[in-house]
């Protein structure tokens, strides 16, 4: 982790990058790879505070802050109109998690400690709520065709959804904080437990917390306003900057720890974080979006095209099919690694939203 700090100097590069117009490629992969060590002191700093409040307070402020870089992101991306390529980051990292995180961390696990088992209970109940969560998004997705083009409809629809999928990750926490001991209630089902994170004093934690949200912010901006460009210039898709390059970039020092504890042949750890961030960002971040963006003046509807729903239906399935017996190997690892490269390849073939060709095969495969 300490290896990321070294792209800290990069921020004051991005500044100067925006100030003396270097161009707006050179802006987005600047400003990316700032917000990577930021990511991580944001997470560093939510373990530190965790340590000091308990498990109980502790884990319920992990299961707030564990995804705030992307929050940040995702902030801007609806400020600037790109609706969009936020819909396509929500999906993106749970994929990324899903198949990229578990499936390198199975992989590498298995290569260094063979056959590598688990409490198959305690995973269970995360793959089933992944389940859960794939439901939840599809439902509306597919629904709203039908309601459609009465908008009020569609952003009720997206609301009361949102709502409930609010109240179930709540439960999800309250079933976790209580069904463990104290030790554990960290490693819920929703909440990725603590790994070693730093002892700081509660000041420094809250300094440090405080500049790196500071930070993604200012990253933010540059990120966000250098989309559009670059996707014209390098002629990439929205659908493959938001599900593949965004997360990867907010998710790295969680992505990172995940696979080292895998090596180290914690695969109970390495699976909590890997599907519990997904779950936090499916049941709490995207139903949160929802609402702020209502605040924001661009209603946010949970309405995903039916690439997006196919991609997140096939990698839940996958992930539940993996966690079923307990035991994981390389192999099995190198399946998911294989899904997650199919679907990344797919979407970078794929037309922006904005085509109409994209448009047309979106609506036909949502009636089928």
């Amino acid at each position: 982790m300490r290896y990321l700090r070294w792209l800290l100097l990069l921020i004051p590069v991005a500044i100067l990058a925006d100030l003396l117009h270097w161009g707006e490629v050179l802006l987005f992969i600047i400003s990316a790879l700032a917000v990577i060590p930021l990511a991580g002191l944001m997470g560093e700093s939510t373990e530190a505070l965790a340590e000091k409040t308990g498990p109980r307070l502790g884990g319920l402020l992990n299961a707030t802050l564990g995804n705030a870089a992307e929050l940040i992101i995702t902030l801007f991306a609806i400020r600037a109109g790109l609706l969009d390529l936020v819909k396509a980051s929500l999906i993106g990292s749970i994929l990324g998690n899903v198949l990229l995180v578990m499936g390198l961390s199975i992989f590498l696990g298995g290569l260094k400690n063979g056959v590598q088992r688990f409490d198959r209970s305690h995973v269970g109940v995360d793959a089933t709520m992944t389940i859960l969560a794939v439901i939840a998004l599809s439902i509306p997705s597919f629904f709203n065709a039908a309601i459609e083009p009465d908008t009020l409809r569609v952003e009720e629809l997206s609301l009361t959804t949102a709502v409930a999928m609010i109240a179930i990750y709540a439960l999800s926490i309250v079933y976790t904080l209580r069904s463990r001991t104290p030790a554990e209630a960290e490693g819920g089902a929703a909440i990725p437990p603590t790994h070693g994170g730093p002892h700081w004093s509660v000041r420094k934690a809250l300094g440090v917390l405080a500049l790196a949200t500071i930070g993604i912010a200012l990253m933010s901006e540059f990120l966000v306003s250098s989309v559009e460009p670059v996707t014209q210039q390098l002629g990439f898709s929205e659908f493959f900057v938001g599900i593949i390059i965004i997360p990867l970039i907010g998710n790295v020092a969680e992505h990172v720890v995940a696979v080292e504890v895998a090596i180290k042949n914690q695969m109970d750890l390495s699976l909590s974080i890997a599907l519990g961030s997904s779950l936090q960002i499916a049941l709490f971040v995207a139903p949160v979006l929802v609402f702020v963006s209502l605040l924001m003046g661009n209603p946010l509807t949970l309405e995903f095209n039916g690439f997006e729903v196919l991609a997140l239906t096939a990698a839940a399935v996958i992930a539940a099919l993996v966690a079923l017996d307990g035991e994981s190997n390389w192999l099995e690892g190198a399946m998911l690694l294989a899904v997650y490269l199919i679907i990344a390849l797919a979407f970078f073939f794929l037309p922006s939203p904005a085509s109409a060709e994209a448009a047309g095969l979106t609506s036909r495969l949502c009636m089928l």
